[in-house]
């Protein structure tokens, strides 16, 4: 697993923290869909995506998709740093009588790292079919003309947690 490098990662929760690289990697196949965090002024930008990713030699990516112009792709050309966010397994935990007893089950990876605008054609069909894989679960072909239609977007994760609260 990636090791959290630069600014302190600790978790406050550590009996919540996932270290696993394989349940790690459920959560990420799980959640469907990532939200991008992206900077923009003095506010951030958040977008929630489709998305595939790839876990080799110790590296997260993600590649999403969208148009190729917009708010978004101007705030990624300003500014390569971002953060992603992806959540599943979310359930109400009832707390009876008492509001301060509810809660909710969740896992979440939490991630920071640089975005790119994919221009390479091979990298871009690829990307797509991660995407597609992760979103049905089926493998598709992907031509050239169907990678040019589109931004592709590649995000290398610096550093990542995850979290999990599980039904008891």
């Amino acid at each position: 697993m990636l090791p959290p490098s630069g600014r302190d990662c600790r978790m406050r929760r550590k009996d919540r923290e996932v270290t696993d690289i394989k349940e790690i990697l459920r959560i990420i196949e799980s959640a469907k869909v990532l939200r991008l965090g992206l900077f923009d002024g003095d506010y951030p930008y958040i977008v929630p995506l489709h998305y595939g990713f790839d876990f080799t030699e110790d590296t997260l990516t993600f590649y999403m998709h969208g148009a190729k112009e917009g708010h978004k792709i101007d705030l990624i050309q300003r500014d390569p740093h971002v953060c992603i966010e992806l959540d599943c397994d979310i359930e109400l935990v009832s707390g009876g009588d008492t509001a301060c007893q509810y809660g909710s089950t969740y896992a979440s990876v939490i991630g920071q790292g640089e975005i790119i605008l994919v221009s390479d054609e091979a990298e871009k069909i690829k990307g797509l079919r991660l995407l597609m894989k992760n979103q049905t679960g089926r493998d598709f072909m992907i031509t050239g003309q169907m990678a040019e239609a589109v931004a592709v977007m590649k995000v290398t994760i610096a550093r990542f947690t995850a979290k999990e609260r599980a039904r008891q």
